[in-house]
């Protein structure tokens, strides 16, 4: 998805606040959203809506409803923050597949059988996606169905860092007449009129470790469903860098990977891997610099934890160390950096993206 979407994606949240007996204006305005989405004839009606502007909207209705599904469920059986909940039960799993079949069985549990997760691990193809039996069959595919796959889809990525790249994916609605822009969204061959909403992908990326902490989960749902919105979720454009700032992670207690490490696991000489990422216009030096970077910024938002321990879950040993290298990397002390967040409040829309100047 591009940084801006349909502004019908945002009608789904507007009925859910109606259905439930509030005031769907009092939560427009709240997300600063200056015009009704549900009345195309209104003054100051947009076709779009910025990525940050519907993540407002989603967060406004999650405070108020306190379900933080991302709104792609159907079920009233859903308990509240079960998505949230979710991505706790499952960031700390191995690998890609792992966490899959946990997600699986969390929605089992907690959600009625029209919302519950489909998956299925062949020789070749892993496949998740929905199995309802609903009254939507027949008719084209809805906007919401599509979208709700493309969030799977991203979310898979973003839990390992990288674009998953899909075989295949299939709607139980019909062929609609916008096919061209569900076709850029997945990449990847459509099938319409089939027995379930379903994503494809090779089995092989079931083996993709997790690269992400409850730290940086924390700061993923402070501002959810922003950075599956804006994130690129293309898998054609071979970026080795994004690659290794994967494998790099967010957790750093426990040491950070080696060079030849991370170019074994690529199956690339070291040598192929440095002339790669200077091509890019980055070395592997500055990537870690920019992971530890952004780590410690995200722990220095957690006013429970001590600058001594952000240190430490940074990989430094010695704290005056960990404040030479942010100083280098933000041009503030950790302090500083904190003192500023907290002045600021720290609000949606903000991030903890300090960045290295080496």
């Amino acid at each position: 998805m591009a940084r801006h979407l349909p502004t019908r994606f945002a009608r789904t949240f507007v009925r859910m606040v109606e259905e439930r007996g509030y005031d769907p204006a009092a939560v427009l305005v709240a997300a600063g959203i200056d015009f009704d989405p549900m009345d195309e004839t209104a003054s100051g009606y947009r076709n779009e809506i910025s990525a940050m502007e519907y993540s407002r909207i989603y967060q406004q209705v999650l405070r108020l409803l306190q379900d933080a599904t991302f709104g792609v469920t159907r079920s009233d059986l859903a308990a509240p923050g079960a998505f949230r909940m979710m991505c706790y039960c499952i960031i700390s799993c191995r690998n890609l597949g792992q966490a899959i079949e946990r997600a699986a069985e969390f929605y089992r549990t907690f959600f009625d059988e029209q919302s519950q997760l489909f998956t299925q691990f062949g020789d070749d193809y892993a496949s998740i996606g929905y199995c309802r039996n609903d009254a939507t069959a027949g008719l084209p595919v809805a906007a919401g169905d599509v979208y709700g796959l493309s969030l799977w889809h991203r979310f898979f990525g973003w839990l390992c860092g990288r674009p998953l790249t899909l075989e295949r994916v299939d709607f139980r609605g019909g062929e609609p007449d916008q096919i061209d822009k569900y076709s850029e969204l997945f990449q990847c061959p459509l099938h319409f009129d089939q027995p379930r909403d379903l994503l494809f992908f090779d089995k092989g990326c079931l083996e993709w470790p997790l690269v992400h902490t409850e730290h940086s989960l924390d700061e993923f749902l402070r501002t959810a469903p922003y950075q599956l919105l804006i994130m690129d979720a293309r898998t054609g454009n071979d970026n080795v860098s994004a690659q290794v700032r994967a494998m790099l992670g967010h957790d750093f207690q426990q040491g950070v990977p080696g060079f030849d490490a991370i170019s074994q696991a690529l199956n690339v000489s070291a040598p192929t891997l440095r002339r790669r990422l200077r091509r890019e216009g980055t070395t592997y030096q500055l990537l870690k610099d920019q992971a530890r970077c952004q780590a410690a910024c995200l722990a220095l938002d957690r006013p429970e934890l001590s600058i001594q321990d952000i240190a430490l879950q940074s990989g430094f040993t010695d704290p005056s160390a960990f404040h030479r290298a942010f100083r280098k990397w933000t041009g503030q002390t950790p302090g500083q950096y904190r003192a500023d967040r907290k002045g600021s409040g720290n609000g949606l829309g903000s991030s903890a993206n300090g960045r290295a100047r080496v």
